[in-house]
């Protein structure tokens, strides 16, 4: 197997994710110059998520099949800037929704795929996976405050060449990625199907999925919703910034965290700061210390959760069925979760307003709360002290 390629995965990351950084908080500002509705921005933000239900579990079976995750990366890396290109030719919701489309269909190909090559490289270390993951973060608070600031100078029309050049930046570093070596394991012979049966895989699943949820009116409309109360670009861009700083942390923290609580203790304090984190964005944005407070509670509902769930994804699917796993995961969670969340969110906007909006969001992720509480811990009692579990 090649040496870890630390900087090349580290620098995918850094683009992937500075490309969220800069379309999800900002992408609706976008939609709403062109005089989109709240519901028809909710449904063109919901398309994200909508790919990422059926795609990822396509491109993941097609990896796994051919042994080739990182060719299918950089197809789909070429093919997503491509489609992405298609925003300069028109502004109907109609074109968008293609075009939208398109893009979460090539984009949702990427993360799955690297994340298995990243556990695969890692082997037994998954711990560090943190330090690497963590580069992504560093994107993410690049692009949001970079923006944030951009936009307060220049027309909302420049966002599109700056995502422009983050898709080129994902493509770059995925031709520099070296195939990982596929390792044999003893559950290569137990199919997806059957491991996806298991009862505590289902309420894993089902419990992420509904945190997903919970955060689609976050990722549609919080930057509106600050913009509505007279927060700056700029601001809502640090704000954005000061949670991705709060989970960098968290993933360095994540070996220490590991050693001195179970994972699943780790789970049940993420979906507890959610709960919390939702209540204080939908009834205290009067506030910045209440909406400061709720961004560094992104350590918890995303830094430790997305952690504490990919060392579980990497668990419970391991050799050729890392791929699938991977992708499987992002296809229930992000994919339908977020497809239903965005949903949502478009619907209860203009009809409940953000309080409600934003309370429902916290009794979603309460109810996940009360299923990984219950019955998660259902592994094997070896298994789990392999993982600290």
């Amino acid at each position: 197997m090649h040496p870890l390629p630390y900087w090349r995965l580290s620098g995918f990351y850094f683009f992937h994710f500075a490309f969220i950084g800069a379309f999800a908080p900002y992408w609706g500002l976008y939609l709403k110059s062109l005089s989109f509705s709240a519901f028809q921005i909710g449904i063109l933000m919901s398309l994200l998520h909508v790919t990422r239900i059926f795609a990822p579990a396509a491109w993941g079976w097609l990896a796994d099949h051919i042994g080739k995750r990182v060719v299918i990366v950089q197809v789909a890396a070429a093919a997503g800037l491509i489609s992405y290109c298609g925003v300069f030719f028109g502004e109907s919701f109609a074109w968008l929704f293609i075009i939208m489309a398109l893009l979460s269909f090539f984009w949702s190909a990427s993360l799955p795929l690297i994340e298995a090559t990243t556990l695969s490289y890692l082997g037994e270390g998954t711990a560090r996976y943190g330090r690497i993951r963590v580069w992504g973060s560093v994107g993410f608070i690049f692009a949001v405050t970079g923006i944030g600031y951009m936009l307060d100078a220049l027309d909302i029309a420049a966002l599109l060449w700056a995502v422009l050049g983050f898709k080129l930046g994902i493509v770059i570093f995925s031709r520099q990625i070296p195939e990982a070596e596929i390792m044999i394991h003893s559950t290569d012979s137990v199919s997806v199907r059957q491991i996806f049966r298991r009862p505590e895989v289902v309420v894993f699943f089902t419990a992420c999925m509904l945190m997903a949820l919970a955060h689609g009116p976050y990722y549609t409309f919080y930057s509106i919703y600050l913009v509505d109360h007279g927060y700056s670009k700029s601001v809502i861009g640090w704000l954005w910034a000061t949670g991705v700083a709060c989970e960098i942390g968290v993933f360095f923290l994540m070996p220490q965290l590991m050693h001195r609580f179970r994972l699943k203790e780790i789970m049940v304090f993420s979906f507890g700061c959610a709960v919390a984190r939702f209540l204080m964005i939908g009834w205290g944005v009067e506030w910045l210390p209440v909406v400061l407070a709720a961004q560094v509670l992104h350590a918890a509902t995303y830094g430790a959760h997305h952690a504490t769930a990919m060392l579980l994804v990497h668990h419970y699917f391991r050799g050729r069925n890392q791929a699938k796993g991977q992708a499987l995961y992002t296809g229930l969670t992000f994919g339908l979760g977020g497809t239903l969340g965005g949903l949502f969110s478009g619907y209860a906007w203009e009809r409940l307003g953000p309080g409600l909006t934003f309370t429902a969001s916290a009794a979603a992720v309460l109810l996940g709360l009360v299923l990984v509480n219950w019955k998660m811990h259902a592994d094997h009692k070896n298994e789990s002290a392999a993982i600290g579990y």
